[in-house]
């Protein structure tokens, strides 16, 4: 993975995450379900590293703001 740029966790709440799963279909439903949680970046690109076991993506993550869920429920 790059470097984390200071910026994606300059203020309490912004987060960057690594996940890793044995597919992109795993990945990718781990980044829907923290999207409709949490406003993030959404999917990034997912990737296969030679050598290393299964898929991976990056993510950044706001968690003081609601996701694609909260922005549509109702006031």
């Amino acid at each position: 993975m790059e470097q984390i740029d200071p910026l994606h966790v300059s203020e309490p709440g912004l987060l960057v995450v690594d996940l890793t799963a044995a597919d992109k279909e795993t990945v990718q439903a781990a980044i829907d379900a923290l999207g409709r949680r949490w406003a993030t970046s959404g999917g990034g690109r997912v990737r296969r590293v030679p050598g290393e076991p299964g898929v991976t993506a990056r993510l950044y993550a706001d968690i003081r703001r609601p996701g694609s869920e909260g922005a549509a429920a109702p006031d």
